[in-house]
């Protein structure tokens, strides 16, 4: 590809991104081509607390009785408790961090969107209860549903299910009837349909239907099938394989079979909680050769009750529960009288550390308290953003004007990148709500865009005065500009670092707000430099040509070179 090939295509992709990030930045450019703008439409700017309304609490921790070096440890896992808890609002970014404030461990909690400060409070309040129940001694009698009835119920389900096999063999259309009616949840909402599976992977009474060497692939069983679970209208899709290797695709309409309800277990509290646990770890048999398992250690009193409770429910289940969740119900299979107790079951490595995770938050006893509470109306948070975006949308009107005043040409096409600019930052936010590292627009936020618009324009500047520079020496216009890039980009370089490594020192050492305004500017330096030296210099290369020579003036402002001095 030559050098004329390049620079076109390079310009034609640059016009693509300015117009997909026009579009993704104010879909009401398209407003008038309702499949497009309802595309582009989608994604919302994710707004803070300060934008949006919502709660904002500062909780002091007691970490009075934590052992100094794990203080931290403590206030990360009433963090992880609290992020949990909070959850149950649907907020879609909630911002909970802990900070310092003098000698004294702050929990802070932001929830944007919500506005019942009180029940935010009911549902933070506290640390996680973890509690050992065992199995109720007094079982409730079980409800045993009359047999007549649950034979005249099955009748009525094998009637329909005939019914319905008549409209299938009719040739109404099967997967609509399965969704309609089939009792298969794991099927119902495919049109009844199974991927391929391996054979006897169903019960034997589906498989000889589908194996029926008489049956063609992709017909219909023309007789109900009686199995374990129910009555089945079968269709055989496909089998392929041969042997043990078999495999097939079919799909079914499940009506079925109503049984007698199973006995539940009733769990009741034994007074031991997650304040008689010191900690709970993954532990490995046999050097990790084995399934991984979670030991449990008490302190005396827990010892204590533990060693009674394993006494008298042996061969029973004792269950685990976080915040009155059941996470763990082992069967005591001996008594245990030293205090330390062992988690075993069908753990992965992940579950098991997931478990011990949720055990030792249950029993980090940071009690915290209410110190700080500030409810932000909606209306002020869009009085903010409105009149911030106004300010913002003045000063860039301002820089515009200045830019194509004074640099004529080159300030007019300094103009377009900091519109392309400014477009692609709005769709950077846009976008990052599809990631695990989604940004939440807030007023500091703001600034820091604000600024990095300033950045951007002086990134300009400098190319455009060495440019100027290189003009007055006697270079011809496109020598010139390829020069003011060149030795400008140096200094645009150090400056933008600087400002990057200073934000992410603020990032490292900051909290809330300030973390937002630096990651906005952290971002806004690096698109500014890609807009300044990528966009900025392929338009100028792509319309600047011989007419420039006959015309400087009207690419920068007046200079004089060395030969008329």
């Amino acid at each position: 590809m030559n050098l004329k090939n390049k620079l076109r295509t390079n310009f034609f992709l640059i016009f693509l991104l300015a117009v997909f990030s026009t579009f993704l930045s104010y879909p009401k450019a398209v407003s008038k081509i309702s499949p497009v703008y309802n595309f582009f439409d989608k994604l919302k700017i994710n707004l803070g607390l300060d934008l949006q309304g919502g709660i904002h609490l500062e909780y002091k921790a007691d970490v009075s009785q934590i052992e100094k070096g794990k203080v931290g440890e403590a206030m990360e896992a009433v963090q992880d408790v609290i992020e949990r808890r909070v959850n149950a609002f649907g907020v879609s970014e909630p911002l909970i961090y802990t900070t310092k404030s003098g000698a004294d461990n702050i929990l802070v909690v932001e929830l944007a969107g919500i506005k019942d400060i009180e029940e935010a409070k009911s549902q933070i309040k506290g640390t996680p209860i973890l509690e050992f129940k065992e199995e109720s001694s007094e079982k409730e009698e079980d409800v045993e549903i009359p047999e007549e009835f649950l034979t005249q119920l099955n009748q009525q389900r094998k009637e329909k299910a005939e019914e319905i096999l008549k409209k299938v063999l009719a040739g109404e259309d099967f997967a609509q009837l399965a969704k309609e009616n089939s009792d298969d949840p794991g099927s119902k909402e495919n049109g009844g349909e199974y991927d391929f599976v391996k054979k006897r992977s169903f019960v034997p009474e589906y498989e000889d239907v589908i194996f029926n060497k008489n049956l063609v692939d992709g017909t219909i069983y023309p007789s109900l099938v009686e199995s374990s679970f129910g009555w089945h209208i079968i269709k055989k899709i496909q089998v392929r394989g041969e042997g043990d290797d078999q495999e097939f695709k079919s799909a079914h309409i499940l009506f079925a079979k109503q049984t007698q309800p199973e006995p539940q277990k009733e769990f009741v509290s034994t007074g031991l909680t997650g304040k008689n646990l010191k900690n709970a770890k993954v532990e490995l048999q046999n050097q990790g050769l084995a399934e991984p398992q979670v030991g449990l250690k008490f302190d005396d009193e827990g010892a204590k009750l533990f060693a009674e409770i394993t006494k008298r429910n042996l061969k029973k289940q004792v269950a685990i529960y976080l915040d009155g969740e059941i996470i763990s119900a082992p069967t005591v299979q001996a008594e245990i009288t030293n205090g330390e107790a062992v988690i075993t079951g069908n753990f992965t490595l992940e579950d098991a550390k997931n478990l011990v995770k949720n055990l030792n938050e249950g029993a980090l006893p940071v009690p915290i308290s209410l110190v700080s509470q500030n409810s932000v109306e909606a209306s002020l948070g869009e009085i903010s953003l409105r009149e911030s975006m106004k300010a913002g949308a003045m000063g860039l009107g301002v820089i515009l004007i200045f830019m194509i005043f004074y640099y004529r040409y080159l300030g007019l096409v300094a103009s377009f990148s900091l519109l392309i600019y400014t477009a692609l930052m709005v769709t950077i936010f846009k976008l990052s709500v599809l990631t695990p590292w989604g940004i939440t627009f807030t007023l500091s936020g703001i600034a820091g865009f604000i600024l990095s618009i300033g950045m951007a324009v002086d990134a300009n500047i400098l190319i455009f005065e060495r440019t100027k520079e290189e003009l007055a020496s006697g270079r011809n216009v496109l020598g010139s500009i390829r020069q003011g890039f060149e030795r400008a980009w140096p200094s645009i370089r150090d400056g933008n670092f600087s400002t990057i490594i200073t934000s992410l020192i603020l990032i490292w050492v900051g909290t809330g707000f300030v973390k937002g305004f630096a990651v906005v500017l952290i971002i806004g330096v690096i698109v500014s430099m890609f807009t300044a030296i990528v966009i900025t210099k392929t338009i100028l290369n792509f319309t600047l040509r011989e007419w420039a020579e006959k015309r400087v003036w009207l690419i920068v402002p007046s200079h004089q070179k060395n030969s008329e001095k």
